[in-house]
């Protein structure tokens, strides 16, 4: 039988989707582990009966099937050879909830999120809560017996449910409960013909997740069938349904986090608070905690919450726990934005543990030991003893009280030499674990990371009972074969041995991997943060995403496909594919990814790389045409003056309409408006620039300044002479000059005086385009410009935040060849940054109205916005801006074919937030793009900070006694 008759026969049996297609099974080969499989295809079931109808067709051909949630697995438990079971496109919804009852009837590819926003309203949660919990499943929590930082408080997911719905791989559709309901024919005889080896075989601590749960079957623990399925990584039936507890949720929390001398102090200490009650006790060291976040004097911490009745008792519950602990110092939050703030830190360290503090790259595979809690302070010296004997590095955090830790090493896991000492490290450490009365896996499963060491832990008839009951439930291991039981080695199938061992030729510099564009795309990991489907607080990740739902526009989709594009199979097109071209098309390169993302990956970055290689020697999209080159066509309007032409133009809508299809440009988009008056011929008409006292600074005439919206560059020469500094433009082609003195003033002075026709400019719309070689033409030039500049050592103040980032991050990358690039880059200011530096005496006018719109997206993931809310707050200008993007993206939401996906971003928060807002409230949009879709969108103009502060400086000059 051929694969596609495989999928013809699928397709026939089954109403939801199948997808043999090489974009489906590439991005199916991997989860969150060292692991990689390639899929014959994917199948996203709509219901119990698709189930079936898929193991009756796999079964007759003999093909393996492999359910699927999020994908976040860590042991390699969500990949398979051969047909991938995708829980989370339909399958994924809240059936019931009950609150007198305190459950909740759900769907495997449930997130668990969206769980617990419907059980809040009601004092209710779900216990478990990994640090994936925006994005992984119900389906895959249960598969794989998840945890979490509650689990001190709540346990597992398997002390959190009552009854499964499963589908065997015979077809056979079973309700899984207590007292032996819905046990396979023959399980209860293989548990009673072993009694004694169930009741002594298994460790006993809280975080005991290897191997298959058999002593849950024992007659003293009810024979539950359904707690004993938990943790079966998807080899005993295919879970449709499930019945799970609810629990009551506190009313209020407190947060206490202690800090201790080290990590092994804090070990030692988290056992002795488990008396007291906590929700959790949660540890992690220095290594792992940016530098930016304020905590307790110490280099370890344990984050250990109490809740209570009220805030009041929450926090002395919290304050009993930092006196009864023997701490260097500790803290106490009860508000819940400084919770979410620490708490962030903790959730991402699954992602920043995978960068040592040198840059260099971590994995899992040792992701989740657990030992007894009492145990956990001598293990951690035990395990630190083997690292270095191993001349291994990583850095251990996780659930303290749980007594299981995480921890990312160092392993070289792409030379032989790298992988043989990986599987002599994980033999070793295996019997460390065991040695400490330990588990393998405290969460996360066996899967292949794990399961061939099994016997280590549990002797081989242990391990002979597992194969005898997983023939019970899949005698013809037909589900996830080689996890668990009869498992693949550990060394084998490691998801970096296709990657190319010599860096591929590119353009960017990737200095954060070593110039590898190979170990860029390597960066993902398969967390997944990117998939979540909410924003909470200034978070840009990732919008397309939240868009459409699809995976393939995720951050860790595109990186999957870039992945198997550098293998060769199943992208065997190279930098011509097309799978990888459309994948990246809906990627705003909104860079939210460069900072959301906890290991750091830059799309927009891999986007340009892509798309400069993928059309090189090659006609381009219309699109790159028009907007790519938009500042020469902008420039040649200004130079033939020919504003008002251009905008009579665009205004009859005939020959609008023709212009956009001919450019590539949306149908539904309106063109923007030239301005009549350029911002330079303002500046050269106004007066002579560089007159005047205070620190110099130049301000950069960005395409869109200069163009489109000059008011914003008006308003910002307003402010920053009314702050006391003197403003000049870049030096020109025309007017460039030797400098004269030896004076940083006079030299700066002499070379900027105004207009003419070779400019400045940042490369923006080439870089978003992928037309590199013609932005580091343009770049070079603006150096070559830009030098006596960069001799004054003037700042450059740039008032378009895109532009900002792409002299700041895209400019060094780009030109890493060429030392001045950094010179610029370290020049750069934002309006907000100029002001609090060099102008920290002067107060801005007191304005006194609430805001609403948006941080920038690229000023968010690049440049930062702590001095734009001090200057905000200074002027009085109240009120926080959401996070989200507003979807036009630059050039993005003018593309043909982008229209609704840019919409939809922008209806997700920036939309709703200035339709809510108050009469008087200022629309507040630093971005031309965000302006223009709010215009577009909305029928409202944002502003500029700048004009804001324009106007008001103007209001209180006309003010009596001003």
């Amino acid at each position: 039988m051929t694969d596609a008759d495989l999928e013809a026969e699928l397709r026939a049996a089954v109403r939801g989707e199948v997808g043999f297609d090489v974009t489906s099974r590439a991005l199916t080969t991997m989860d969150a582990s060292n692991y990689r499989r390639v899929p014959l295809g994917v199948v996203a079931p709509r219901d119990a009966d698709d189930v079936a109808a898929v193991l009756e067709v796999c079964r007759a051909h003999g093909v393996p099937v492999v359910p699927r949630g999020g994908g976040t697995s860590i042991a390699g438990q969500a990949t398979g050879t051969g047909v991938v079971l995708d829980f989370t496109r339909h399958m994924n919804r809240l059936l019931a909830l009950d609150p007198s009852a305190r459950t909740a009837v759900v769907q495997p590819g449930l997130v668990l999120d969206r769980l617990q926003e419907a059980a809040a309203p009601h004092g209710l949660r779900f216990g478990p809560d990994p640090s994936t919990h925006s994005r992984c499943t119900l389906g895959g929590m249960i598969g794989n017996n998840s945890c979490g930082s509650h689990s001190v408080a709540w346990g597992t997911t398997a002390d959190s449910v009552r009854e499964l719905d499963v589908v065997t791989a015979r077809g056979r559709r079973l309700r899984l409960g207590q007292g032996w309901a819905g046990a396979p024919e023959g399980l209860r005889e293989l548990v009673e013909g072993d009694l004694a080896r169930l009741r002594t075989g298994f460790p006993e601590l809280p975080r005991r997740i290897s191997g298959y749960a058999l002593d849950a079957l024992l007659p003293e623990k009810g024979a539950d069938v359904a707690r004993s399925f938990c943790g079966s990584e998807g080899t005993l039936g295919v879970l449709t349904q499930a019945v799970v507890r609810l629990v009551a949720a506190p009313r209020a929390r407190a947060l206490a986090v202690l800090g201790y001398a080290d990590e092994g102090a804090a070990a030692e200490a988290a056992s002795g608070l488990l008396p007291f009650g906590p929700l959790t006790v949660e540890g992690m060291a220095a290594d792992l905690v940016p530098s930016a976040v304020a905590l307790p004097r110490g280099a370890a911490w344990l984050f250990v919450e109490t809740g209570g009745d009220s805030p009041q008792e929450a926090r002395a519950r919290a304050e009993a726990m930092v006196r009864a602990a023997d701490v260097v110092d500790s803290l106490v939050v009860t508000d819940a934005a400084g919770q979410r703030a620490l708490w962030r830190v903790r959730e991402d360290a699954s992602g920043t543990a995978t960068r040592m503090p040198d840059g260099s790259e971590a994995w899992p595979g040792w992701e989740d030991c657990a030992v007894p809690p009492a145990r956990l302070g001598p293990y951690l010296r035990d395990f630190r003893a083997l690292l270095t004997a191993h001349g291994l590095r990583g850095t251990p955090y996780g659930h303290f009280g749980d007594g299981c830790i995480h921890v990312r090493i160092d392993f070289d896991l792409i030379t032989e030499e790298g992988v043989r000492r990986f599987r002599r490290f994980s033999e070793e450490l295996a019997e460390l674990v065991v040695a400490h009365g330990g588990s393998l896996s405290g969460e996360h499963g066996d899967g292949q990371a794990r399961a061939e060491l099994l016997p280590r832990m549990y002797g081989q008839e242990m391990v002979s009972l597992f194969e005898r009951a997983k023939a019970v439930w899949d005698p013809d291991d037909l589900l996830n074969p080689g996890m668990l039981v009869r498992p693949a080695p550990l060394d084998t199938n490691l998801r970096f041995a296709v990657l190319p061992r010599r860096p591929v030729d590119v353009a960017f510099g990737y200095p954060a991997d070593g110039g590898d564009f190979s170990a860029a795309v390597r960066r993902c990991v398969g967390v997944a943060k990117c998939r979540t489907t909410t924003v909470s607080g200034p978070a840009v990740m990732c919008p397309s995403f939240r868009a459409t739902g699809e995976e393939e526009h995720s951050t860790r989709g595109r990186a999957r496909l870039l992945h198997e594009m550098l293998a060769g199979d199943p992208v065997t097109d190279g930098w011509r594919s097309t799978e990888v071209r459309d994948a990246l098309d809906l990627c705003l390169s909104c860079k939210g990814c460069r900072s959301d993302c906890p290991v750091g990956v830059d799309m927009a970055t891999y986007k340009a790389e892509f798309l400069h290689h993928h059309y090189a020697g090659r006609r381009r999209p219309a699109a790159h045409y028009a907007m790519g080159w938009l500042p020469v066509w902008l420039r040649w309007v200004a130079r033939l003056r020919a504003a008002g032409a251009v905008n009579s133009l665009a205004s009859v809508p005939v020959l609008a309409s023709v212009g956009k299809r001919l450019g590539g440009v949306a149908a539904e988009r309106e063109l923007p408006r030239v301005a009549p008056e350029t911002f330079s011929r303002w500046w050269h008409r106004r007066r002579k620039p560089g007159t005047g006292g205070g620190d110099l600074v130049v301000l950069w005439p960005d395409t869109f300044t200069e163009h489109l919206s000059p008011a914003v560059g008006r308003a910002a020469v307003r402010v920053l002479e009314a702050a006391g500094l003197r403003v000049a433009l870049p030096p020109t082609l025309r007017m460039r000059a030797r400098p004269v003195g030896d004076g940083r003033t006079k030299a700066a002075t002499a070379l900027l005086p105004g207009a003419g026709r070779g400019r400045v400019c940042c490369g923006l719309t080439y870089l978003s385009t992928g037309q590199l070689d013609r932005a580091r033409a343009v770049l070079r030039r603006t150096l070559d410009l830009m030098e006596p500049v960069l001799e004054a050592g003037a700042p450059v103040v740039v008032l378009e935040p895109s532009c900002a980032a792409a002299l700041r991050a895209d400019l060094p990358e780009l030109l890493h060849d060429d030392p001045r690039a950094g010179r610029l880059a370290d020049r750069v200011t934002t309006f907000a940054e100029a002001l609090e530096r060099l102008a920290p005496h002067w107060t801005p006018p007191r304005l006194d109205r609430p805001v609403t719109g948006q941080t920038h997206c690229h000023q968010h993931a690049v440049l930062g916005d702590t001095a734009d809310r001090r200057l905000r707050a200074a002027a009085g200008l109240t009120g926080d801006l959401s996070g989200g993007c507003c979807g036009l993206a630059g050039n993005f939401g003018f593309e043909k074919g982008h229209f609704e996906v840019s919409k939809a971003c922008a209806e997700e928060q920036l939309l709703p937030s200035v339709r809510v807002a108050e009469e008087g409230t200022v629309i507040l949009a630093d971005g031309f793009s965000c302006r223009t879709q709010l215009e577009q969108l909305a029928g409202v103009r944002g502003r500029h900070l700048a004009e804001v502060l324009a106007e008001g400086l103007d209001r209180a000059e006309g003010e009596p006694g001003a």
